[in-house]
């Protein structure tokens, strides 16, 4: 299918999320360390144009971090 070598998705990892107030967000710099409400354990969502596509887990191999897909989502009916 040539004619989809050009259609770009922007992928995107999901690994947890928290909340915090601005004034905190405002204050972080460099090393800065954000806890989220996930375990190494946990799946991570995958989103393609921030709809979620996808569920997986994360590999690291020395210094690559890579996720297996481990289960797609059904698509929601409705979007094109």
């Amino acid at each position: 299918m040539p004619t989809l070598d050009k259609v770009t998705v922007d992928l995107m990892v999901v690994l947890g999320t928290t909340t915090m107030p601005i004034h905190q967000v405002l204050r972080l710099s460099r090393g800065a360390i954000i806890e989220l409400d996930a375990t190494e354990a946990d799946e991570v969502k995958v989103l393609a144009n921030n709809l979620p596509v996808a569920s997986g887990v994360v590999l690291v191999d020395r210094n690559r971090i890579a996720v297996e897909v481990k289960q797609m989502l059904p698509r929601t009916t409705g979007t094109r």
